[in-house]
């Protein structure tokens, strides 16, 4: 299998979801390996460098895409499989930034207190050891992390011509910031527009589920993915949320304000999931689920907060979900390894 090769230029980045002509077109059965800039457009070099003097927000989470996917149309299904995301240089850069975050005063929470410290970390990539390394700004202590990249966005163009931030996810898919997104799973997302125009980027070396600070260690990366469409289906069939299938997981995601209510978004879909996968009554899965799910914290940071609900292949009878295609996708993407 041949693979496409893309690295854009600044002028060629997207900063939303719809509302930007297609960068290239792309047949389903295509391999792509993307480059992709982090999440400051590489604006944060240094400690010395501050957000609120470095970081333009109009350019912040730059897009690589959108692809327009031949054939694709509302009423499909687009199938992302992650083949391989790989650090792209040689070091990541995580921000404490004003007014953003977990453990601060935000818009969104509005209290009478400062803005905590601007803040940024650099983190040097070992990629001999896999590493990448925390040394501590105001403090004495360095640690050495395991490297587990990721991509904090996956997504397409919303459905009725919306426009959204590529800071914000939604049923789209977007920035929805979970660890799950990484080499090895397939992502399922519901095409809403002629050519589903999807995008991806926000690379992480590493992040901890929730991305307390509102950053990972960002960085700039290559990944390497096939590209498959899922023709039609029953409406009710059909992603309402974005869903990702691993070689252990069915996993959902949800993305809502407040936390509770992206859980419960996730949980609803993976319940609709199960019903297909199982052919179980809703009410059947719901009980099912209530034993067997995980709920990994996706993020508290973004636009709207994002959870993950999951459930161990393991523990339940074989299935497949569209046909096998996460398997088949597993098979060809042996052949680029």
């Amino acid at each position: 299998m041949d693979v496409v090769e893309v690295v854009p230029s600044f002028e060629e980045y997207a900063f939303t979801f719809g509302g930007v002509a297609p960068l290239r077109r792309v047949r389903p059965g295509t391999a792509l390996r993307l480059w992709s800039d982090d999440a400051f457009c590489g604006a944060l070099r240094s400690a010395k460098d501050l957000s609120s003097e470095k970081v333009d927000l109009r350019f912040v989470n730059p897009q690589t895409g959108p692809f327009f996917v031949e054939g694709a149309e509302p009423g499909d299904t687009l199938a992302l499989h992650f083949v391989a995301v790989e650090p792209a240089r040689d070091w990541g850069a995580s921000a404490a930034i004003p007014f953003f975050g977990g453990l601060t005063s935000t818009d969104r929470v509005a209290t009478l207190q400062d803005a905590l410290p601007d803040t940024t970390w650099i983190y040097e990539l070992d990629r001999a050891r896999n590493t990448v390394t925390f040394v501590a700004q105001h403090s004495d202590l360095s640690v050495e992390l395991p490297v587990e990249p990721m991509l904090g966005t996956v997504g397409v163009a919303p459905a009725g011509a919306e426009v959204r931030s590529s800071l914000v996810p939604d049923r789209f898919g977007g920035n929805m910031d979970t660890p799950q997104m990484r080499a090895g799973s397939t992502c399922f997302l519901r095409v809403n527009v002629e050519g589903a125009l999807f995008s991806i980027g926000d690379g992480h070396y590493r992040q901890g589920e929730g991305e307390a600070c509102g950053t990972a260690v960002e960085g700039a990366m290559s990944t390497t993915l096939i590209v498959e469409l899922i023709k039609g289906g029953a409406p009710e069939a059909l992603p309402a949320w974005p869903r990702i299938e691993d070689d252990t997981h069915w996993m959902t995601v949800g993305s809502s304000r407040p936390l509770e209510d992206a859980w419960r978004i996730a949980a609803v879909e993976l319940v609709r999931w199960f019903g297909e996968l199982y052919g179980l009554h809703p009410m059947d899965a719901y009980q099912l689920l209530s034993q067997i799910s995980e709920a990994p914290i996706a993020n508290v940071v973004d636009a709207n907060y994002s959870a993950v609900v999951k459930a161990r292949k393991e523990l339940l009878p074989p299935a497949l979900a569209y046909d096998g295609v996460h398997d088949d996708l597993r098979r060809r993407a042996a052949t680029l390894l």
